[in-house]
């Protein structure tokens, strides 16, 4: 039972799972009704189609790392290749059923990606421009699952913006929180990142400055409207940034088993809460 576990895991799957919930939280938040039913499928086909060519080009890289995910995709890179080929021409057949303005966006959002996957790529170990791959990604990442959502409506509410801002903060705090948790697992060699050039204690501040913004967005929400999902929502995301600052506060026990990623990951699960 714990292979197949700890494979979905190394696969990203979580986090493919949970991008399908915060986008349906995101329609339910939009009031999309009923989203697009191939939406949440190409959407899930893409992010694993990133995360699993990003793993795989890191396994090619002189100095690659040396964490067990890693060791997964390097000892199964001809089967992820062929997986990733079958999503692709998947997503693309899905694509033909997809809303005009659906396409449209993807083809921008994933053109985006696909540079930012090439440059990652071609860039030095240590080029200053990695610095940005946390930010970049959780933009990346929360663009995909709400900007497919609001595309397909007139008109986006403040409160929408909010928690928007608010998965954009947790996404950020996700990525940062798991870059000092990888400098602190493996110490002499740590991957180039915000954790690396900043230091444990100044992402630290970083991190709990951004549980507090977040908590407070999600409390100010809660008395700006008077819609119920919206409450539990914001509700449901300070949660998230709450989990994951339990995670920071406690580095020893979730260092163990690599506890910080099942966790970390799995607070994108949290939208089923409210679904």
């Amino acid at each position: 039972m714990l292979t197949p576990l700890r494979n979905a895991y190394y696969l990203s799957l979580p986090v493919v799972f949970g991008a399908v919930l915060s986008n349906r939280m995101a329609a339910r938040l939009s009031d999309v009704t009923p989203i697009h039913w191939a939406t949440p499928i190409v959407l899930a086909l893409v992010v694993f189609i990133i995360y699993t060519v990003d793993r795989l080009l890191d396994i090619r890289k002189p100095n690659e790392p040396a964490t067990a995910r890693h060791q997964f995709h390097r000892r199964y890179a001809h089967l992820l290749w062929r997986s990733v080929i079958v999503a692709a021409v998947l997503a693309f057949i899905l694509c033909f059923f997809l809303p005009g303005s659906v396409i449209k966006f993807g083809i921008v959002l994933g053109g985006i990606c696909a540079a930012y996957i090439g440059a990652v790529y071609r860039l030095p170990t240590r080029h200053p421009a990695l610095l940005l791959k946390e930010p970049l990604v959780a933009m990346l990442y929360s663009a995909g699952v709400w900007g497919s959502v609001w595309v397909q409506r007139p008109a986006i509410s403040g409160i929408e913006m909010a928690q928007f801002a608010m998965f954009l903060g947790i996404a950020f705090q996700n990525l940062l929180l798991f870059a000092v948790m990888e400098k602190r697992e493996l110490p002499g060699q740590p991957e180039f990142s915000l954790a690396t050039e900043w230091g444990e204690e100044r992402c630290d501040t970083l991190l709990r400055w951004l549980t507090f913004a977040i908590i407070a967005t999600g409390l100010t929400v809660c008395f700006l409207t008077e819609d119920r999902f919206a409450q539990r929502s914001a509700i449901m995301l300070a949660l998230m940034s709450l989990t994951l600052y339990g995670i920071q506060r406690y580095p020893a026990y979730f260092l163990k088993h690599e506890r910080y990623r099942w966790l970390g990951d799995g607070v994108f699960w949290f939208p089923a809460l409210v679904l």
